[in-house]
C-alpha cells in the first residue's frame, strides 16, 4: 500500500532527530491499536459469554418444563394438557439450545481467535521489541560515551577493546533497530485484516445460524402447534377477562349485601334484622372471658362454632379447634349474662354431666358483637341442647329449614371456605362410597383434647356420645403387660386423623379412608400433626410422648383388627380398631345390646409404613405363639426346646398354622376364636380366653372367610389379605 506511512529502514543507523520523531509517531499509534483492540476483545467476548449464558440458560428452560410434570400440583391431574404441552415446548428448546451451542462454537473459531492471535502474537511483540530497543540505545551510547572518553596516552589494547565494544553495541542496536521499524511497518497492514477478520466472522457465524434456526422452528408442524396454542392462550385469555368482570361483579354484590355487617352494632337509620331462632348450627367471633390470679378476669377474642353437638373454639394462631364444652350433657343452659358489666353478653352453663363428680358446674360466660347476634347464639345452642346435637352412632336429627336472612357467622364450620380457619373435627369430604366407609361420620385431626382444665396427658375422656377417635377414658390405660412385653419396637409417627369406619377389616376401606383424611386436611387447612413414639409390642400398641415420655393413648392387641399401608405413599399407614363397649372382651351379649364399633386411625412415618406392618405381624405372630403354649400347658421356653412354633409367613394363615400343631389335643373349638369363626382373641391372662359358646367381640386377628374355611394372615398390607 503506497500511502501507508513508513519507517526508513536506511535511517535506522544513523538514528537521526527526524528519524526518531518519525518512530515516536509509530509507537503511539501502536499503543492506541493496542489499547482499541483490546477494547474490542472485550466486547466480543461478552458477546461469546452472553451466547454461552442463552445456551445454558435456554437448556435450563427445557429442564424447568419438564420438571412441571414431576411436581405433583395437588390442584393438577396428571394427564393434564399443560403438562404435554410444556413437555412438547422443552423439546423444542432442547433442539434451539443444540443450535445455540453451534453458534457459540463457531464465535469462537472465527471471532475470538484472531483477535487474540493479533493481541498476542502481534500486538505484545512490539511492546516486547519496544523495551529491546530501549536497552540497545542505552548500551550503544554507553559504550559510545567510553570509546570517545579515551585519552590519547591510552595503551592500544585498550583503545582497540572500546572500540571492539562499540562495534559490537553499535551492530546491536542496529539489527534491533531493523528488527523494530519493520514490526512496526508490518503492524499498519496487520491492522486492515486483523481488525476486520473478527466482525467478518461474526457475521458469518450469524448467517449460518438463521438457515440452521429456520429449519429447525419453521417446520410446518411446529407453526401448527404454535397456532394451536396460541388460540388456546387467546381463549384463556378471553375466560380470564370474563372471570374477572364477573368476580368485580360478584365483590361489588357482596359488598353491597354486607354493608349491614360492617357495624359492629346497626345504626338508627339501617333496616332491622330479626335473630333466626331457629339456627341448628352456629359460628363466628365471641369474646370469651378466663379468670387469671385473683380476681382478676381476661376476655379473649376467639372463634367459636358448633359441632357434632359441641362448642368448639380456635384462635387464629391454632390450626385447629378444641373442645369448650359438651352440649349433649344435661343441665347445658345458654342464657343473657346482664351481670356482666359489658354489653351483649351470655352464659352457658352445665350443671350435671358426666364429670359432675369433678367440676360440680362450669360456665363459659361470652359477648357478642350485637344484640342479634347474641339472640341467635342463645337459640342455636338451646336447639342443639333440646334436640340432642350429635349422639355416636345415631344421626343427628334433621332441622328445619332456617326461615328469613341467616347470617354468615351461623354456617357450619364444615363448609367454610378454604381460607377459613381448620377444624379439629371435620365432616367427611368423600363423595365416592365404598363399603364399610361411613361417610357421616365426622374426622378427627387431633390426638388430644385440651378439654377443662388445661391439657391433658391422656386420650379424650368422653361417653360414648363424644367424638373421639379412641374412645378411650384414663383408667383404660393402666397395664403393666406393656412394660414387660417378649416383643417390642418403637417408630417416631404423626397422627394425621381418624373416623369411625362400619367394618373391622378390608384393604379398601383403609386406603379410602386415607384418602378421606388427606382430602379433608388439604380442604379445611389442616397443617399441624401430633408427633409420638409408637411403640408396638407383643400386647399391644402405645403411642407415647417423645417430650415427656407419657403415654398418650394404648391398643391391646385383641383391639387392633386390621392395618395395611398406602399404596403409593410408603410413609402413610392406617390401622382398625375396635372401640370399646360395655360389652367386654368374654362377656356375655345381651339381646339388642349396642354393638361393638371401629374406628380407623391413619399416621405417618418416618420410615417406611412396611417396617410397622411388618412390626404389627410379627408381635402377632408372638402373641398367636404365646397362646398356642398355653393351650398346650407349656411355658415359652420349653415349647421352644421341645418343638418349633409355626410360623406366620404372607401365604400361611392361622387356621394352617393351628392344624400344624399335631400334638395339640384339643379341638380347634377349644382355641380362642369367636363363634363365627372371624376373630382369634389375643388375651393377657388365660382367665381371658372367652368359652367356645360364649359370643365375643372382635379381636386382635380378624380371620378373613375365603371359600369354605376361614383364614387371615398376619399381614395387614397384602391385598389378598387381612390381619
Amino acid at each position: 500500500m503506497p500511502d501507508l506511512e513508513r519507517l526508513h529502514l536506511e535511517d535506522a543507523l544513523e538514528d537521526s532527530p527526524q528519524t526518531r520523531h518519525l518512530l515516536m509517531v509509530f509507537e503511539k499509534d501502536a499503543m492506541q491499536l493496542k489499547k482499541f483492540t483490546t477494547n474490542m476483545h472485550n466486547c466480543c467476548q461478552r458477546i461469546m459469554s452472553a451466547q454461552n449464558e442463552l445456551c445454558a440458560a435456554t437448556q435450563s428452560l427445557a429442564q424447568q418444563l419438564r420438571a412441571y410434570e414431576i411436581q405433583k400440583f395437588p390442584l393438577e391431574s396428571e394427564d393434564s394438557i399443560l403438562t404435554s404441552t410444556l413437555k412438547q415446548f422443552s423439546s423444542y428448546l432442547d433442539d434451539i439450545s443444540s443450535i445455540q451451542q453451534v453458534l457459540a462454537q463457531q464465535y469462537s473459531e472465527s471471532m475470538m481467535y484472531p483477535l487474540n492471535k493479533f493481541l498476542q502474537a502481534d500486538l505484545e511483540e512490539i511492546s516486547t521489541m519496544h523495551e529491546m530497543f530501549q536497552m540497545a540505545t542505552q548500551e550503544h551510547e554507553q559504550a559510545l560515551m567510553r570509546y570517545m572518553k579515551m585519552p590519547r596516552k591510552k595503551e592500544d589494547k585498550t583503545k582497540m577493546e572500546a572500540n571492539e565494544e562499540l562495534a559490537n553495541m553499535r551492530k546491536k542496536f542496529h539489527q534491533t533497530a531493523l528488527h523494530y521499524y519493520s514490526a512496526l511497518n508490518s503492524l499498519q497492514y496487520k491492522r486492515k485484516c486483523q481488525l476486520l477478520e473478527p466482525v467478518l466472522g461474526f457475521l458469518h457465524a450469524q448467517r449460518a445460524f438463521y438457515p440452521m434456526g429456520q429449519d429447525a422452528v419453521c417446520k410446518p408442524e411446529v407453526e401448527d402447534f404454535l397456532a394451536n396454542i396460541a388460540a388456546s392462550v387467546q381463549g384463556v385469555h378471553s375466560e380470564l377477562a370474563t372471570e374477572t368482570q364477573k368476580t368485580v361483579e360478584l365483590i361489588d354484590n357482596i359488598e353491597q349485601q354486607s354493608s349491614h355487617l360492617y357495624h359492629a352494632e346497626p345504626p338508627i337509620d339501617m333496616p332491622f334484622i330479626p335473630p333466626n331462632t331457629s339456627l341448628a348450627q352456629k359460628a363466628g367471633y365471641l369474646m370469651c372471658r378466663s379468670r387469671q390470679a385473683l380476681l382478676a378476669t381476661k376476655w379473649e377474642r376467639l372463634y367459636f362454632f358448633t359441632q357434632g353437638g359441641n362448642l368448639m373454639s380456635q384462635s387464629k394462631d391454632e390450626v385447629a379447634g378444641k373442645l369448650v364444652l359438651d352440649l349433649n350433657e344435661d343441665g347445658v343452659l345458654a342464657e343473657p349474662a346482664d351481670s356482666e358489666d359489658r354489653r351483649f353478653t351470655f352464659q352457658i352453663s352445665s350443671t350435671a354431666g358426666k364429670k359432675s363428680h369433678i367440676k360440680p358446674q362450669r360456665t363459659v360466660v361470652l359477648q357478642a358483637e350485637n344484640l342479634r347476634e347474641r339472640d341467635e347464639w342463645i337459640a342455636s345452642i338451646n336447639n342443639i341442647v333440646r334436640d340432642g346435637g350429635y349422639v355416636k352412632d345415631k344421626p343427628q336429627a334433621k332441622k328445619k329449614e332456617s326461615v328469613g336472612g341467616a347470617s354468615n357467622s351461623s354456617a357450619s364450620p364444615g363448609l367454610q371456605s378454604p381460607t377459613s380457619e381448620s377444624r379439629s373435627v371435620v365432616p367427611s369430604t368423600t363423595t365416592t362410597p365404598v363399603e364399610g366407609l361411613n361417610l357421616d361420620t365426622p374426622i378427627q385431626f387431633d390426638m388430644v383434647s385440651h378439654g377443662e382444665g388445661g391439657p391433658s396427658l391422656t386420650p379424650l375422656t368422653a361417653p360414648p356420645k363424644r367424638i373421639n377417635p379412641f374412645d378411650q377414658s384414663g383408667t383404660d390405660l393402666v397395664d403393666t403387660a406393656f412394660d414387660n412385653a417378649a416383643f417390642s419396637q418403637k417408630f417416631t409417627v404423626r397422627f394425621l386423623g381418624s373416623m369411625e369406619v362400619k367394618k373391622d377389616r378390608g384393604e379398601q376401606m383403609v386406603h379410602a379412608t386415607i384418602r378421606q383424611i388427606m382430602a379433608a386436611r388439604a380442604i379445611h387447612n389442616v397443617f399441624k400433626m401430633t408427633e409420638s413414639t409408637m411403640s408396638v409390642t407383643s400386647e399391644g400398641i402405645r403411642l407415647i410422648d417423645p417430650a415427656t415420655n407419657t403415654v398418650r393413648v394404648e391398643f391391646a392387641l385383641q383391639d387392633v383388627s386390621f392395618w395395611a399401608a398406602h399404596p403409593e405413599n410408603n410413609r402413610l399407614l392406617g390401622f382398625i380398631t375396635r372401640n370399646r363397649t360395655s360389652n367386654s372382651v368374654g362377656a356375655k351379649v345381651e339381646s339388642g345390646s349396642p354393638t361393638p364399633s371401629f374406628a380407623c386411625h391413619v399416621f405417618e412415618t418416618n420410615s417406611t409404613s412396611e417396617d410397622i406392618c411388618q412390626a404389627i405381624k410379627q408381635a402377632t405372630t408372638i402373641a398367636f405363639q404365646a397362646i398356642m403354649n398355653r393351650k398346650k400347658g407349656q411355658n415359652p421356653q420349653s415349647a421352644q426346646e421341645n418343638k418349633p412354633a409355626p410360623v406366620l409367613s404372607d401365604k400361611s394363615t392361622l387356621l394352617e398354622a393351628i392344624n400344624q400343631l399335631d400334638d395339640l389335643d384339643d379341638s380347634a373349638e377349644d382355641l380362642p376364636i369367636s363363634p363365627d369363626g372371624r376373630f382369634l382373641l389375643l388375651s393377657n391372662t388365660e382367665s381371658d380366653l372367652p368359652s367356645p359358646t360364649t359370643p365375643t367381640s372382635p379381636a386382635a386377628i380378624a380371620l378373613g372367610d375365603q371359600g369354605d374355611g376361614a383364614e387371615a394372615t398376619a399381614e395387614g398390607g397384602d391385598s389378598e389379605s387381612e390381619a
